[in-house]
């Protein structure tokens, strides 16, 4: 007997694409933000990275409360208050940081920023824990990743805009220089992101519509939990250590990194001897792939966080420089890559005929691109500069085409890819060196969905927990900028420093093929279908 299908409540479906376009829109605008605040309060290439780890450690932090309190109450507290109360909560916690920004930039001081920023991106965690579940309790489960993977789209949508709206808003122009700016245009900048928050807030909380809760019983993992808390302790006393001491950055950033490999490959260890307690922690495939989160968030955000400065270096584009609001177009090129690989990512969930879905992926990738250009046309850019990047656009079709849609085998090949293109951008200057490093959007496109199918595969009804677990491994974004930036900032130079992204990307493409073989060895051969990215 078959049951009726369940209406998509398209109106609820819009405002949550509006929030999945914030998301996009406030991380791809901290490229912006890192080279003014550098140059505004005199940082060194390191400290401003710390923009980042604030905003994408408030995820790891966020996701960690919510599991140990989820673990010491016996249920789960997202499905005990419901979807979509814990998206109106996690909207105005970002209402509070957004509004926090203003008195932190009047009052000058970069670390009130900071903290404002965390607790911006704090919000951002707890809607990001419901939103996924929620689209796809909207309508019909049956086609739950068509609706996520439009909320992917708009999200990279968001990323593509947001370097050109924020530059807009900060410099009053997006390609031209300006004689000075204030902290007023940033002013404005939040202001308007909080009044927007706060409407979409009010939308979902006056609006009759399901509370999305998820009746599954939950089990604890409490041996988890408490790995994971020691895990932020030890990253805590690391960034003690570097507050009141003078041991080298570097160090203490490599010591961080050892500290999330250890903890994980230890609680896997304890795991297989004795699983109680460990919960989706035993399975070897959802270490690898927590990792595989930790490094592809990291490299992506590294790649574009540092190329601000990149650009402003003289010498590198050109003999002076560029000022800071003529790197809006470049950084925009980056972010609207990873849209060009999602959207064709995206084809593969559609109901083509096979000859339709091979027209599609090669002209998919150039709409997408044409997107990009008319966002920098409109905002006043010149483009013309920009067309020669359809080359890099052919690479990735191949690319996409020869990765079969195979997870191992698209995540392995986009790596190597990716690893080929850091180092020629490494060696290299102008535009030339640009598109190189620009390219790296490409290969992390649907990196995510990559790692997220080959790291949940096999673990059944811990399927949920092993992915709030992978979830928390967006710590790569707070650790590995500013590694890179530190290694900027010595003797090897901001410049040879996109030779840490080359080497992200060949533990990615060593990963894919960890993965593949212990799947194997569990009997699995995970060639599924792979849909639009993170």
């Amino acid at each position: 007997m078959s049951h009726p299908t369940k209406p998509t409540n398209y109106g609820a479906l819009g405002t949550l694409v509006i929030v999945f376009f914030f998301w996009g829109f406030i991380a791809a605008s901290n490229s912006i933000l890192i080279p003014f605040c550098k140059t505004h309060f005199s940082l060194s290439q390191f400290e401003s990275q710390l923009i980042g780890s604030a905003f994408y450690g408030a995820y790891f932090i966020g996701s960690l409360i919510l599991f140990i309190m989820s673990n010491i109450s016996g249920y789960d507290i997202v499905n005990k208050i419901g979807y979509k109360r814990g998206i109106i909560y996690g909207l105005f916690i970002s209402v509070i940081g957004a509004l926090l920004i203003i008195p932190s930039a009047n009052a000058n001081s970069f670390y009130a920023i900071l903290g404002s920023l965390f607790v911006v991106a704090l919000g951002f965690s707890l809607q990001q824990t419901c939103a996924q579940p929620f689209a796809i309790a909207l309508g019909d489960p049956a086609t739950g990743s068509h609706r996520l993977n439009l909320g992917g789209g708009v999200n990279s949508f968001g990323t593509t805009l947001g370097p050109l709206i924020v530059s807009l808003f900060l410099f009053g122009t997006v390609n031209e220089s300006v004689a000075e700016v204030t902290v007023k245009n940033i002013n404005n900048l939040y202001i308007i992101v909080a009044v927007v928050f706060a409407a979409v807030a009010l939308f979902f909380l006056f609006s009759k519509l399901p509370d999305g809760k998820n009746f599954e019983p939950f089990e604890k993992a409490t041996k988890a939990a408490w790995a994971l808390f020691a895990m932020f302790v030890l990253i805590g006393v690391i960034i003690l250590v570097g507050q009141f001491t003078d041991t080298p950055k570097l160090y203490l950033l490599i010591a961080a990194m050892l500290v999330v490999g250890v903890i994980l490959f230890y609680g896997n260890g304890a795991a297989e001897k004795k699983p109680e307690g460990w919960g989706a922690m035993k399975f070897p495939q959802l270490i690898y792939g927590m990792i595989g989160i930790f490094v592809y968030v990291g490299v992506e955000v590294t790649i574009d966080n540092n190329f601000g400065a990149l650009l402003k270096l003289p010498g590198y584009f050109n003999e002076t420089g560029l000022d800071e609001s003529q790197i809006s177009q470049y950084i925009s090129l980056y972010w609207g890559s990873l849209m060009i690989g999602r959207w064709t990512g995206a084809i593969s969930v559609f109901n083509l005929s096979p000859s339709s879905k091979k027209i599609a992926m090669v002209i998919v990738p150039f709409i997408a691109f044409g997107v990009v250009l008319g966002v920098n046309r409109i905002y006043g850019n010149e483009i013309g500069n920009l067309l020669p990047y359809a080359v890099c656009i052919v690479i990735a079709i191949v690319a996409f085409f020869y990765g079969q849609e195979k997870p191992v085998k698209t995540l392995l090949t986009l790596s190597i890819l990716g690893a080929i293109a850091m180092v020629v951008g490494s060696f290299t200057t102008g535009i030339f060196s640009v598109f190189a490093i620009v390219s790296g959007g490409l290969c992390c496109s649907i990196m995510w969905p990559c790692i997220f199918a080959l790291a949940v595969a096999g673990l059944g009804k811990f399927t949920s927990e092993g992915s709030a677990m992978l979830i928390m491994m967006i710590l790569g974004a707070a650790i590995i900028p500013p590694f890179q930036g530190a290694v900027g900032d010595g003797s090897v130079g901001l410049h040879r420093s996109y030779l840490i992204a080359a080497a992200c990307f060949a533990v990615l493409a060593l990963l894919a093929l960890k993965l593949r073989s212990v799947l194997n060895k569990q009997g699995l051969n995970f060639d599924q279908q792979i849909s639009a990215g993170h």
